[in-house]
């Protein structure tokens, strides 16, 4: 068997374990399955291009990974779970905000027309946008800077996804999406408890907030605007 039928191999076995946690966690999301298109992205996605050298062993092992810096790639079972709540269509503008190595937004720029993500770290981000040129995938742009003040020159966006938390809702992030849009973040401090929300705005602006489960992720952080 030749490596990249290992790799097939492993990203099949990973799509089927992440299937069965979303079973296994639907009282608190409300969703017992994902939807198929979010399951082939992750499917399709080379998850050991994105973990840190030396670590491509693991990268099917559904649990997050440390990728310096400090940062970490999501356990792809959360990176599922947030792509599904977004519930895309195929013809999005989405914000990300915590791009670390990519991972995260390639998954999305399987599924939608353009991704905008943001990172603070930047040798991350340069990283990041290299991995994308050479994966191929030109619907992802790259800014290194402050998430907290979002991409205000491409707002408004379809739906917004943030990988770090934040101890309280970015307003900004909310101002930037689009009525009738949707957001997924952690919320709460460091090594202290944290939620995965859902904000949903209507067509009128108004908002709409739900807990879906506990999580752990790093902190989301200020930083200098760059471009």
């Amino acid at each position: 068997m030749s490596e990249a039928e290992r790799y097939a191999k492993a990203r099949r076995r990973l799509v089927e374990t992440i299937g069965e946690e979303a079973r296994e966690t639907r009282r608190w999301t409300g969703r017992a399955a994902f939807a198929d298109t979010v399951l082939e992205a992750i499917g399709r996605v080379p998850r050991h291009e994105f973990v840190a050298e030396g670590d491509e062993v693991a990268a099917y092992v559904n649990r997050p990974r440390a990728i310096g810096h400090g940062q970490t790639i999501s356990q792809p079972y959360i990176v599922a779970l947030m792509t599904d709540m977004l519930d895309l269509q195929g013809d999005e503008r989405v914000l990300e905000i915590g791009t670390g190595s990519g991972y995260q937004a390639a998954v999305l720029a399987e599924l939608v027309a353009e991704v905008f993500t943001i990172e603070i770290v930047e040798a991350l981000g340069l990283q990041a946008r290299e991995r994308f040129r050479q994966l191929g995938y030109d619907n992802i742009r790259v800014r290194i800077g402050d998430g907290y003040a979002g991409w205000p020159a491409e707002a408004p966006f379809d739906a917004v996804m943030v990988t770090a938390a934040p101890e309280r809702i970015p307003e900004a992030l909310v101002e930037q999406l689009k009525p009738g849009g949707r957001m997924i973040l952690p919320i709460g401090r460091a090594h202290d408890r944290q939620t995965l929300t859902l904000i949903v705005k209507d067509r009128q602006g108004r908002t709409r907030i739900t807990d879906v489960l506990p999580v752990a992720f790093v902190p989301m952080v200020h930083g200098k605007e760059r471009n």
